[in-house]
């Protein structure tokens, strides 16, 4: 074609404004315009419905040293084919963690031609690498993570609250973001047994608040930006909305297995995860909090591990869910039940993680961005076979259910992914 390189053109085309027909057209890899319908297209998508890529902020993609458990070929095919064509990969379950500038460099190195959609990194902040974080801010990693409670990975311990206190005080000297794993070690307590039951009570809901009011606390004292990660329990959204209200930097997140799985379907160790998945009642407040926008993201913290770490009950096995591919139509199948359209859904999942970490160029289907697409089937079902995942190890609490939503292509930067790894490693822009 002369002119624009590709034009796809679609009825269900989400914009920032809603859903419409409309016409994208791409040129060198980035949108140049939005057209009515009945532009001329290479590719006419008719009903199916057109997205921009999703971005997911909270992935585990635990290469280098741990690419038994996962890695960045296998996941981010794994995200192309749930229409992900951007991630953040967090700074552990890799060996080293990514808590200084060699660390990132390994891990960019082991990313560097593997990568199917873009990936970006966040930094670690751990007890005694204060130091590290403005040399890790200043080479491009979009934000640092910290937990309160023990990791489950010994070589990233969780921050004492004097140590938050510093990691806060230093990110908000240049301006950073922290991202916390929210749990107060004081409320958990070792489960009494190997069932689901056992493991919930021990780790209730008020070990989530605590952590968010410290987490409140710091932000408002140290003027640092702060992010939820992964909120399972509602008690904490009163603390949240309050903070907002008042004009405090503090975000949250959720994830696609708190808003649509509950205790009473835990039946094995692959529903097992972090804080844990509640009680229907609790998944009920969360979905009020992402329509009220107490909540603001949706991402999936992909974290798999090897499947003999699974096998146990689960006092013992491994606490992480692997989703990556399967979060938009999980998300999309409950909350069209719901009734939330699929703008507000691509808000979720999209848009608001894109502002999170402050990634240019995605998150919307606007003039400027990147061309990173999704066809999405928004009324067809299927029923998930492990053997159709991508990541390294097919185990997900979503084996035999029926799912919405179907992702038929995914381009990145207006070229259709497929075998050859074309994603790019990503930094914040004003990096050195």
């Amino acid at each position: 074609m002369t002119g624009d390189d590709l034009v796809i053109r679609s009825r269900r085309t989400v914009l920032p404004e809603g859903e419409r027909p409309a016409a994208v057209s791409i040129r060198s890899g980035r949108i140049t315009a939005i057209s009515p319908y009945d532009t001329p297209a290479s590719v006419d998508l008719g009903d199916i419905a057109l997205l921009p890529g999703l971005v997911d902020t909270h992935v585990h993609i635990n290469e280098p040293g741990r690419t038994e458990w996962e890695g960045f070929a296998t996941a981010t095919r794994a995200a192309a084919a749930g229409g992900v064509t951007t991630l953040v990969d967090m700074p552990l379950n890799s060996l080293p963690p990514t808590v200084d500038p060699a660390a990132l460099a390994a891990k960019r190195a082991a990313a560097e031609g593997a990568c199917a959609v873009d990936v970006g990194f966040w930094g670690g902040a751990i007890p005694g690498n204060t130091s590290s974080l403005r040399p890790l801010h200043d080479l491009g990693v979009f934000g640092f993570k910290c937990f309160t409670s023990d990791s489950g990975v010994p070589e990233f311990p969780p921050l004492a609250p004097a140590e938050m206190r510093a990691a806060f005080q230093e990110i908000a000297a240049f301006g950073g973001l922290v991202i916390v794993h929210a749990e107060d070690p004081a409320a958990l307590s070792p489960p009494s047994g190997g069932d689901y039951a056992a493991f919930l009570t021990s780790r209730p809901p008020s070990a989530e608040r605590r952590a968010v009011e410290q987490v409140v606390r710091l932000a408002e004292e140290t003027g640092a930006r702060a992010h939820i990660l992964h909120l399972s329990a509602a008690d904490c959204l009163d603390v949240l909305a309050a903070a907002q209200a008042g004009g405090l930097p503090v975000t949250a997140e959720t994830c696609p297995h708190y808003l649509t799985l509950c205790d009473g379907d835990a039946g094995t160790a692959a529903f097992k995860c972090c804080p844990p998945i509640r009680d229907a009642a609790n998944r009920d407040r969360l979905w009020q909090g992402l329509a009220s926008g107490t909540i603001s993201c949706v991402v999936t913290d992909h974290s798999p591990c090897a499947p003999d770490l699974k096998r146990g009950d689960f006092a013992t096995a491994w606490g992480g869910i692997s989703s990556l591919q399967l979060g938009l139509p999980a998300v999309w199948t409950a909350a069209r039940a719901r009734g939330h359209d699929l703008a507000t859904v691509v808000r979720w999942m999209s848009e608001a993680p894109a502002a999170l970490a402050a990634v240019p160029g995605k998150g919307a289907i606007a003039p400027g961005n990147d061309a990173d697409l999704v066809a999405f089937a928004a009324d067809a079902t299927f029923t998930v076979d492990p053997a159709s995942l991508h990541h390294r190890h097919p185990v997900t609490p979503y084996e035999g259910r029926t799912l919405t939503g179907v992702v038929q292509a995914t381009w990145l930067r207006g070229a259709p992914v497929g075998d050859a790894p074309a994603g790019r490693l990503l930094t914040r822009p004003e990096a050195r």
